[in-house]
């Protein structure tokens, strides 16, 4: 079996009507899909890790007919999850479909872009996964970042961070702020950014503190 890494982009930058109900919300901010499921009546299961304060958000999801129930779970300063049962959407129903059809494993988490897409793993020969391509939805489009032999216990540890912690401690890296002796500063990361010197250090400090936490565990 092999693994495949993609970035999977919605046209719209939402998988599902409720995915997009809650990317239009300015409060708060998709950071993960924990999990997915299609069930056998058609409708799905999703559990998103979400940025920002659940109050902006439950609201409006409590008035929406794309969601047929929902829970707020494990609340913690500005990261929550939510729980959603959906009904049958696109592009999500046809993209499972075709995960059931091929025999395909997809793993979880799924962690959100910037830009709406989703960056996932999914598992399965390279026939059967070239099979699923040929018959992708309209407006979806995929991705291939990397792709190699897939082993149970292959854990990608940037996977816990943030778009934006990723995007600075990978920048950090090539700068060549971790070299011995280090090769780049605070100010020359902010620059290649385009960004403060300060918003440098925070995020290199949390996803630091990210790293070696799951490091340890």
């Amino acid at each position: 079996m092999r693994y495949f890494d993609f970035t999977i982009s919605p046209e719209d930058g939402a998988i599902h009507p409720a995915d997009k109900l809650i990317a239009d919300q300015p409060d708060v901010t998709r950071d993960a899909l924990m999990h997915v499921n299609s069930l056998g009546d058609g409708t799905g299961v999703l559990l998103y890790r979400i940025y920002g304060h659940p109050e902006s958000l439950t609201a409006v999801i409590d008035e929406s007919n794309q969601v047929l129930a929902w829970d707020v779970l494990d609340v913690q300063d500005d990261v929550f999850h939510l729980y959603l049962h959906v009904p049958p959407g696109q592009p999500a129903g046809g993209l499972m479909a075709l995960a059931q059809k091929y025999a395909l494993i997809i793993d979880t988490p799924l962690k959100y872009t910037d830009q709406g897409g989703l960056r996932t793993t999914i598992v399965g020969t390279h026939e059967m996964l070239r099979k699923a391509l040929e018959e992708t939805p309209d407006g979806v489009r995929f991705a291939v970042e990397q792709a190699g032999q897939y082993s149970p216990d292959r854990e990608d540890i940037l996977s816990i961070l943030t778009e934006r912690q990723h995007e600075v401690f990978e920048t950090a890296i090539s700068e060549g702020y971790y070299e011995i002796p280090r090769e780049a500063t605070h100010e020359d990361i902010a620059n290649a950014l385009g960004c403060a010197p300060s918003t440098v250090d925070e995020h290199l400090r949390k996803a630091e503190s990210r790293v070696l936490s799951a490091l340890m565990r």
